[in-house]
């Protein structure tokens, strides 16, 4: 545990770790797509870094299921983040905010590892790094 920010710095801790928002959808009819559900990744910022978590790579992958449930693997840019534990929800928080979502379930993992590579290019211009 950080002792400062009490939260685990272990990998191992965190690993599969999950975030939940949003519930069942009743009517299935006008289910969320993939471009919505970007945006509202797109609108979700590591707290030091000026660029979205989408385009930093963080989000490794999301589907979104026939009843409108939506599921989100991501990774932070290292397992000592002090906000690893308030990032997931964050997500999730941010996603279930698309009309035509049900359920919203985020999964934290370190595998792979995050590298710079993973990043946009447009992310990569941001920073000063294309």
């Amino acid at each position: 545990m950080d002792p400062v920010f009490g939260m685990p710095t272990d990998p191992e801790e965190t690993e599969g770790s999950q975030a939940t928002a949003g519930e069942a959808l009743t009517d299935t009819s006008q289910i969320a797509d993939d471009d919505r559900v970007i945006a509202a990744l797109r609108e979700v910022y590591d707290p030091e870094i000026p660029v979205n978590l989408y385009d930093l790579g963080l989000i490794y992958d999301m589907a979104i299921q026939d009843n409108g449930d939506v599921n989100v693997l991501m990774t932070l840019t290292t397992p000592a983040c002090p906000v690893a534990a308030e990032m997931p929800q964050q997500v999730a928080d941010a996603v279930s905010t698309v009309p035509g979502t049900g359920k919203v379930t985020v999964t934290l993992t370190w595998e792979p590892p995050w590298t710079m590579e993973k990043m946009s290019e447009d992310a990569k211009l941001a920073l000063g790094l294309g």
